[in-house]
């Protein structure tokens, strides 16, 4: 007795679901940072950089401002890119690294670079993934 299966190959995912995609994994994104910010600062840790003090929600904006960019550049890379998903994570892993060069340069003690460094990376580890799956 045999058996015949009849596979169809999955289409690419559709735009739509890489920006609705893309806009969930932002505000994950957004709160998950709000969260590590938290934490430091619960611990006693500064958001101060210069003196001046990040707002806890700060770090919801901004997380918000650069996941939309990321989106942008998902969604240029889905059009122009022969292999998207590789262009998507090889650029936002490099962008991820290149977000700690300001961290590191600020006026700021080592547990706040650190704290910031770790928002970056929590961002990151929520939106690159979420976005390369609905990538073809």
């Amino acid at each position: 007795m045999s058996s015949t299966s009849t596979t169809t190959p999955s289409a690419a995912p559709t735009l739509g679901s890489l920006l609705l995609a893309g806009a969930a994994a932002t505000l994950v994104a957004a709160v998950a940072a709000s969260l590590v910010a938290a934490a430091g600062r619960a611990v006693g840790i500064s958001l101060a950089l210069s003196g001046v003090p990040i707002p806890v929600s700060g770090f919801a904006v901004l997380t918000a401002i650069f996941s939309i960019i990321g989106l942008v550049i998902a969604v240029v890379l889905r059009r122009f890119a022969r292999r998207p998903r590789t262009a998507w994570i090889r650029t936002t892993v490099a962008l991820t690294v290149l977000s700690f060069v300001p961290d590191v340069l600020t006026d700021a003690d080592g547990a706040t670079k650190l704290t910031l460094m770790l928002t970056h990376v929590v961002a990151a580890a929520i939106v690159i993934p979420t976005v390369a799956r609905r990538l073809p």
